[in-house]
């Protein structure tokens, strides 16, 4: 094989390997009725004239599945972490136990899982056309080649199977993330 069709077999691969882990990154934004450090992320405290993440001046852990720990680091900081918080668009209620707040997660409603699942699914078709279209633009590439007389015809199509085996691998792994995702969703 050239070491063209070498490049553009790795350049799509990278570009397709980056479409799977930016739809996992999308789906770890989708929160679930379960606890993750992550959920309080975008939630910003005034310190001393900042404006801060919470991670910052706090430590943030999971205490149970549907339970967060937010433990500041400064004493004082405790009811401006919890009025931060409750401020906050996660509609999430903390109580305060001495020097840690426990932030209780909702449970989510059927309705709400079911909104959830057609995001993730919206996510996941859109992650499905970016790969098509690397596909498109590495068989783009492919053919400029054999124009310039760079391959020939039968190294064209023996490189196009290629790519579309490695387009039928990363549709493969979004529909599984897919999945995954679902079925997180739905767990009550």
């Amino acid at each position: 094989m050239s070491e063209m069709i070498e490049l553009i077999k790795k350049d799509a691969e990278d570009r397709m390997n980056k479409s799977v882990e930016a739809l996992k990154a999308e789906f770890v934004k989708i929160r679930t009725g379960r606890a993750h450090t992550s959920l309080l992320d975008h939630v910003r405290i005034d310190y001393y004239g900042s404006e801060v993440p919470i991670n910052q001046v706090a430590n943030v852990t999971v205490l149970d599945i549907r339970t967060l720990g937010v433990t500041p680091w400064e004493k004082n900081m405790t009811g401006k972490l919890e009025k931060a918080i409750r401020d906050s668009d996660l509609g999430l209620n903390p109580t305060s136990l001495g020097d840690t707040l426990r932030v209780p997660l909702p449970p989510m409603t059927e309705e709400r899982r079911r909104d959830l699942v057609k995001v993730v699914k919206h996510e996941t078709e859109a992650a499905r056309v970016a790969i098509r279209n690397i596909r498109r633009d590495a068989n783009h590439d492919l053919k400029n080649l054999v124009k310039d007389k760079e391959i020939s015809e039968d190294d064209e199509r023996r490189a196009e199977d290629i790519i579309q085996k490695l387009t039928d691998k990363y549709v493969a792994k979004v529909d599984e993330a897919l999945t995954e995702k679902e079925a997180e969703l739905m767990e009550v």
